[in-house]
């Protein structure tokens, strides 16, 4: 079989905020309502929308992403999708066509057509006009149709309806309402497991659609099968304690994916509500929210007590973003709260009210070539040498540091580990090869 052919859609917009992830979930959920399997997929490197789009259609989301997850494992994952799924969705990243590789690009590239999402709250006409420019700004681009979010009143949606070129898909509207909305906090949304009343939200956006337009599939979309290659058990027997809870929550599925197709065992612990670390060969401390919960992490003492043993029994030790803040010696919150750390890492860091880095990063250790991407509020103050800086592919001057001390291994990067799965092996192997 040399393709697969499954409804596709990508989901994108003018600009970020227009409310791309509520119109996928939406979407995601009218149509697993209707007894669908709908998989949905997440343009570029992101982990609070695809916890919200995870909800909505029932199943595990994965990164799509011509640099950092790469043409090959993006058709992969494609693949395998089409071949269980009724309808893919993907969820594109800020604008259109803003980035290198932008949604457009992405699009173009495996030929999925865009649905655009407007937030026409303060036009009316205008919609048409803006609709038009998105769908021909790049001739070659497969362009779908349109949807309309915030609108003010059922005429409204009428008069933006009425405003498209013929050739332009209808596919509904969603009202202003703060029923629908996803509420927002300074990394992006608010996780999916903070909020009690996601499913109403998700289900309220879902009956405005179903209401507005036709919910017909869209038309078949073609995926060629993909190059596979063979993953090596190099973690065989290796168990691995994942930090998940509240704080610690920003994990690709890909990567956990990875690490089992290695051999390990994944076994998941809070840092924050356990008193003992499991028993585990290595550690795993993804990126997070730390610092909203500053009094509970440098309250557990006993887990504290349980992680520097670890390290200092020379056992590996990856800690990305967040994870790398709860080694520090001390955090300060955004409002000035400080809570003490692990002390594992020399430094302190304090919240920033504004961004303090967004870019994709890849980074030479001695373990190979991996990539990733960052996106931190932080600054971060330490004596320590790096071991190794990342490299921006776009030439912005972001190249954040990577800090090691013996097994430990800790960086702002948010690493994706199937870009190199030999050097992923290493970093968590309980032996280094030699």
């Amino acid at each position: 079989m040399l393709s697969r052919q499954c409804p596709a859609l990508l989901i994108a917009a003018p600009a970020s905020g227009q409310g791309k992830t509520t119109v996928t979930a939406a979407l995601a959920r009218l149509h697993t309502r209707q007894g669908r399997r709908v998989r949905v997929f997440k343009c570029g490197p992101d982990f609070l929308d695809p916890m919200i789009l995870a909800r909505a259609s029932g199943n595990p989301v994965y990164q799509l992403d011509l640099w950092m997850v790469g043409e090959a494992e993006s058709r992969r994952l494609l693949w395998d999708a089409a071949g269980e799924a009724d309808l893919i969705l993907i969820e594109g990243v800020m604008g259109l066509f803003d980035g290198a590789p932008s949604a457009a690009d992405l699009s173009r590239h495996f030929d999925v057509p865009v649905l655009g999402v407007i937030d026409a709250g303060a036009m009316a006409q205008t919609f048409g006009a803006l609709a038009f420019g998105l769908a021909h700004f790049q001739p070659d681009l497969p362009f779908a149709g349109v949807l309309a979010n915030r609108t003010g009143s059922l005429r409204h949606g009428d008069i933006l309806r009425d405003s498209l070129p013929p050739d332009l898909r209808w596919f509904g509207a969603l009202p202003r309402s703060s029923s629908v909305e996803l509420p927002r906090r300074h990394l992006g949304l608010i996780q999916a497991q903070e909020l009690a009343d996601l499913d109403a939200r998700l289900d309220a956006a879902t009956d405005a659609i179903a209401a507005s337009a036709s919910t017909d599939l869209p038309l078949p979309v073609s995926f060629t099968v993909p190059d596979v290659q063979a993953i090596k058990p190099l973690l065989a027997d290796v168990r691995i304690g994942v930090a998940r809870d509240a704080a610690f929550a920003f994990t690709y599925q890909a990567n956990l994916d990875l690490l089992c197709q290695l051999g390990a065992e994944l076994v998941f612990f809070s840092p924050m509500t356990a008193s003992e670390l499991p028993k585990v060969d290595s550690l795993y401390l993804p990126g997070g929210y730390p610092e909203l919960y500053l009094a509970e992490l440098a309250g557990n003492q006993p887990m504290r007590a349980a992680i520097r043993a670890h390290h200092h029994a020379g056992k590996p030790l990856l800690a990305e973003c967040g994870g790398m803040l709860y080694l520090l010696d001390a955090l300060t919150d955004a409002a000035g709260a400080q809570g003490e750390m692990l002390g594992l890492l020399a430094g302190h860091a304090t919240l920033q009210k504004r961004l303090a880095a967004l870019a994709l990063q890849d980074v030479q250790l001695p373990e190979g070539l991996l990539r990733g991407h960052t996106y931190h509020h932080s600054l971060l103050d330490s004596p320590l040498a790096p071991l190794a800086r990342g490299r921006c592919p776009n030439g912005k001057p972001t190249a954040e540091a990577v800090f090691r001390d013996g097994r430990l291994t800790a960086s702002y990067i948010h690493f994706y580990l199937p870009s190199n799965p030999q050097a992923a092996a290493a970093l968590f192997a309980p032996t280094v090869a030699a």
